[in-house]
């Protein structure tokens, strides 16, 4: 199991659960609001509370990850008497995204952005170059997975590799479910995109996992299926060992 991503997760929901409170959401709001860093003071005048608790509830934000903080004399003044500099707040570079299920957006445009820069100049289509992007991400999932210590291709003794398999998958956000036929994939990473560009999307699911089952060696192959209630990426074991 990739541990540090269910770290970096666990760390996602904690920082958005913070926001539940409608006193600290609203200190959120305000300091995301204005162009440069705020004070304690300012936050505390603009709300209508007291200091104290806009102190307490900005520093719960940045420990958070989601305010940083900085110092600076508001008065313009230097040397001896002018003051302690302020602490200020402003919005962190920390991005934070949590979908149920799972998507990957950001990983698709990624994979697009750089297919377009391929066929610039290359020469080749966009979505022959989107398919290898995609195929080459799922080997390099593969890759982290055999980094992670299974051994060969990250594959695990004694089952073909189909436990790596899953779990990859499954780290990916594909939800895999084993079936008579195989694995089914119940959830699709890139739901809004495929309902939008099917042809386009569903091609770069296939050469994704692909990449994954190639990455991995195992005895798996993977294949367009849409149906109902799953991803249109299914896979089917192969004769070879």
């Amino acid at each position: 199991m990739d541990t540090s991503r269910d770290t970096l997760r666990d760390a996602d929901v904690q920082a958005v659960a913070v926001l539940e409170e409608p006193t600290r959401r609203r200190l959120y709001e305000y300091v995301v609001a204005h162009a440069e860093p705020v004070s304690r003071d300012d936050a505390a005048s603009a709300l209508g509370i007291p200091r104290t608790t806009a102190a307490f509830h900005l520093d719960r934000l940045t420990e958070e990850g989601l305010l940083e903080t900085c110092y600076e004399r508001r008065t313009g003044r230097t040397g001896p008497g002018a003051g302690r500099p302020a602490k200020l707040y402003h919005r962190s570079a920390r991005e934070i995204e949590i979908t149920l299920p799972e998507r990957q957006y950001a990983v698709a445009g990624q994979l697009l952005a750089a297919a377009i820069q391929d066929a610039e100049t290359s020469g080749i289509s966009p979505r022959e170059a989107a398919n290898h992007r995609a195929h080459e991400y799922g080997r390099s999932l593969a890759a982290t997975s055999a980094g992670d210590g299974d051994g060969e291709g990250g594959a695990a003794a004694g089952d073909g590799g189909e436990e790596t398999l899953v779990r990859v998958l499954e780290e990916a956000g594909f939800e895999p479910r084993g079936v008579e036929s195989g694995i089914r994939l119940v959830n699709c990473p890139f739901r809004r995109l495929v309902k939008e560009h099917p042809q386009l999307v569903c091609g770069m699911n296939l050469h994704l996992v692909a990449g994954v089952v190639a990455g991995l060696g195992v005895a798996y192959e993977a294949e367009l299926a849409p149906a109902p209630g799953y991803c249109c990426v299914r896979l089917v074991q192969s004769s070879r060992g």
